[in-house]
């Protein structure tokens, strides 16, 4: 799966003459951002408009002490989730930026021979001393004084002397940075290792990328990779920086305040098709009013000059709601197979061998319109497969109330343990309207001590059909536990 990018310093075009090649350049140091995906979706789009469109993954694997195989891997994998893989042929990768460490350093020795970079050997402390401002940056002390390579020599880029760097940006459109504002900024250390600023860009030429589409964060570096492209005699490629994502105290997205890491979602049961509408509708709209449409209706219509520069906010909300729409429309068979993780995986609650496949299909299309994650399946279907019923304290307190809780479970005993008694939804439900009418109760009292009985629970599938699923024998057997709990409960008030 992993490929050599054949391409060499020698090879170096302008990218404006190659087909649209777009890239999505992660660094493998955590779980995989839902930001991430948002960018990588937007350039897959962009990418898959051409018949020979690429879209590139690049994993930016320099940082030694951070990056971790299983984090590499994890992003290979979120990517395939939501559809982006070498399954399709404007997939192009992965490469590794640690494999280009000699086109960084020949490409560093370039600009020095050129006199667009030079050696330096101020340390940060003596650049303050000279500093009435340290927040000033690096004065260019050593520009003239012709250093070779050296220990503790930095390569510093000279920073063209006045005039600023425009950048256009099809999103933010132009904007200006004063070289004055820009010191003479390191693109590689003593040792000759690039630093990211160059090594993105040697990257970028590398792969011939012709559409740089990234985050917001990224826009103040684009000035001293502009100049370095500039440097290097090519035509920089087309900027666009997306808009920053936030939560709903309009902060940017956080690690460590907010959920937002792609495998979560994912292990909680939404489908990637939702994830892929929702994320595509971060800062993006089609141009109508529809928001539900599937990838093959979004990507046609997708243009990076129609992205908002504005922030966009991550409404888990709707994230929520739309998966639930993805999920009612899915087929029965279908989703019943996606329901398989938590039915009959590892994750399941209840004994592999207790799980009823026939069971659960006849109670899934009542499951399917009630879930929004598939994680949810659980608690809805649980009490179908456990030995007894996970009980929820409050629903017990709200329906078994003193006396008519115990009243209408005795009474649908009897009448559910009568032989003639026909075990169906319909003949269930009139059998308890009747129970309950013969004790002055309307069908939603009756029915409330009989749910909780038997599932745990107020609310869930619909009784009676659980009622037929679950069967006769198991009810019956549910409804006596209750009884000799609340039972237990009478003569422990009548004692207090």
């Amino acid at each position: 799966m992993f490929r050599e990018c054949t391409s060499t310093p020698d090879t170096l075009v302008a990218v404006t003459e190659t087909p649209i090649r777009t890239r999505f350049a992660p660094s493998p140091t955590g779980m995989f951002h839902v930001g991430g995906a948002r960018s990588a979706l937007f350039n897959w789009a962009l990418a898959q408009q051409s018949p020979e469109g690429r879209m590139v993954l690049r994993v930016e694997d320099t940082d030694a002490a951070r990056n971790r195989p299983e984090w590499t891997d994890g992003i290979i994998r979120a990517l395939a989730w939501l559809g982006i893989s070498d399954a399709d042929p404007h997939f192009e990768g992965p490469y590794f930026q640690s494999s280009y460490a000699d086109q960084h350093r020949e490409t560093a020795q370039r600009l020095h021979a050129d006199g667009r970079a030079y050696y330096c050997d101020c340390t940060r402390d003596q650049v303050q001393e000279r500093r009435d401002n340290p927040n000033l940056g690096y004065d260019g002390f050593c520009r003239d004084r012709g250093l070779e390579p050296g220990p503790g020599r930095a390569l510093r880029f000279r920073v063209p002397d006045g005039g600023p760097t425009v950048v256009e940006d099809r999103i933010r459109g132009r904007v200006e940075f004063d070289h004055a504002a820009i010191e003479d900024f390191v693109i590689a250390r003593a040792d000759g290792s690039p630093l990211f600023v160059l090594a993105n860009v040697v990257d970028d030429v590398e792969m011939r990328i012709t559409h740089v589409i990234r985050g917001e964060e990224h826009l103040s570096n684009t000035p001293k990779q502009q100049l370095l492209w500039e440097a290097l005699g090519l035509t920089p490629p087309v900027w666009a920086h997306l808009p920053v994502i936030v939560n709903e105290q309009r902060k940017k997205l956080s690690k460590r305040r907010d959920k937002v890491a792609l495998e979560s979602y994912q292990e909680e049961g939404y489908l990637a098709e939702a994830m892929v509408n929702y994320l595509m509708l971060l800062g993006w709209a089609p141009g109508d009013d529809r928001e539900i449409m599937p990838w093959s209706q979004m990507q046609p219509l997708f243009s990076v000059a129609d992205v908002n520069s504005s922030s966009a906010f991550f409404d888990e909300k709707k994230l929520r709601a739309f998966n639930g729409e993805y999920i009612r429309a899915l087929e029965l068979d279908d989703f019943i197979h996606r329901c398989q993780p938590w039915l009959s995986g590892d994750a399941a609650p209840w004994d592999p061998a207790d799980y009823d496949a026939a069971v659960f299909r006849a109670v899934a299309p009542l499951a399917q319109s009630r879930v929004a994650v598939l994680s949810e399946i659980v608690p809805n279907v649980d009490f179908l497969f456990l030995s007894e019923p996970v009980e929820d304290e409050k629903s017990w307190n709200k329906a078994m109330k003193p006396g008519v809780g115990r009243e209408m479970l005795e009474a649908a005993q009897a009448r559910f343990a009568d032989p003639g008694q026909e075990w169906t939804a319909d003949a269930l439900k009139t059998a308890t309207e009747e129970t309950g009418a013969s004790l002055g109760l309307k069908l939603g009292k009756a029915q409330a001590p009989v749910r909780v009985a038997v599932t745990g629970r107020t609310v869930g599938l619909p009784l009676f059909e659980s009622l037929e699923g679950l069967g006769r024998e198991r009810v019956l057997s549910r409804i006596g536990a209750a009884l000799e709990r609340l039972r237990n409960q009478e003569k422990d008030a009548a004692q207090a």
